[in-house]
């Protein structure tokens, strides 16, 4: 209410209009005017020092020196600054309708962007976001991906700073993600595994120190190179063809075999003869 100071000073002081225009941050002619009672006709004055805006010292220096400024007190008592909740941003009813095609041309052109910073940048509410990404919208067949800047639901700038809020954010997942896959894959250092030792024989009571280490694994290099030794050796050793059949051999064979059989075939005939005539004796004398 810088008027009704401006009244009160007017009334009550001998401060220049240009000191109390100054203070009252208003116009000199219009604190004329105050004086002259043509302007802020039926403003009741307001006291600066019982609202502590100025001291009575303050006033006094001031009457006594045309040219020093009047200084605004330091409040004594600091009131925190009420923090607004921020919703999401205002799209224009005429456009309202581009939203569902901003939606869909942010999560295929930045897929890194969240949820709220969608909401954030196009003004709208996440059952839509959801909707869209799972196809159920009920305009779904008929979304085209549109950039949201060339709508005029957001700036270039906007959309920049969240798309490297979102890349940053990316990247330290990936770092952390990184850095426990190493962690998990690494050896344990040796500082480490003689603590670890030396609590189990605490533990378990045995008293002979730490457990002797398990024997050492091959590296990576080691098997590689073993094995590339092994195939060097595959390949220089000589290969053993084996050699096609020859005919006549063949023949030869089956020929032996012929004539193998037919000489057993005869020793059993005869061996039989034989016994039929040791039989016919045996029967002779009999008779």
């Amino acid at each position: 209410m810088p008027k009704a100071t401006a009244v009160w000073l007017v009334d009550n002081t001998s401060l220049t209009f240009e000191q109390i225009a100054e203070f009252c941050q208003l116009h000199v002619l219009e604190v004329k005017g105050i004086a002259d009672g043509d302007v802020a006709q039926g403003i009741k004055g307001m006291d600066p020092i019982s609202s502590n805006q100025l001291s009575r010292e303050e006033i006094h220096i001031a009457e006594e020196d045309p040219k020093h400024r009047l200084k605004l007190l330091e409040p004594k008592v600091e009131v925190p600054e009420v923090k607004t909740k921020r919703g999401p941003r205002y799209t224009p009813v005429s456009r309202r309708q581009d939203r569902p095609n901003a939606i869909l041309w942010l999560l295929k052109s930045h897929p890194e962007l969240k949820d709220s910073q969608i909401m954030r940048l196009v003004g709208t509410t996440k059952p839509t976001i959801q909707a869209i990404k799972e196809r159920t919208h009920w305009n779904s067949p008929n979304l085209v991906a549109q950039d949201p800047v060339t709508l005029g639901l957001c700036s270039q700038i906007d959309l920049d700073a969240a798309v490297k809020r979102a890349a940053a954010r990316v990247e330290r997942e990936q770092k952390k993600a990184g850095k426990g896959a190493e962690k998990a894959g690494s050896l344990i250092p040796t500082e480490e595994t003689i603590g670890l030792t030396d609590t189990q024989g605490d533990v378990t009571g045995g008293g002979e120190g730490p457990t002797p280490f398990a024997p050492p694994q091959p590296s990576e290099d080691d098997m590689a190179s073993s094995l590339a030794q092994e195939a060097r050796d595959a390949m220089a050793a000589p290969e053993q063809v084996e050699e096609a059949p020859d005919a006549d051999s063949v023949f030869a064979k089956l020929k032996d075999l012929k004539v193998e059989g037919e000489s057993t075939e005869g020793e059993s005939a005869e061996d039989e003869s034989d016994k039929d005539g040791n039989e016919d004796e045996k029967n002779s004398s009999d008779g």
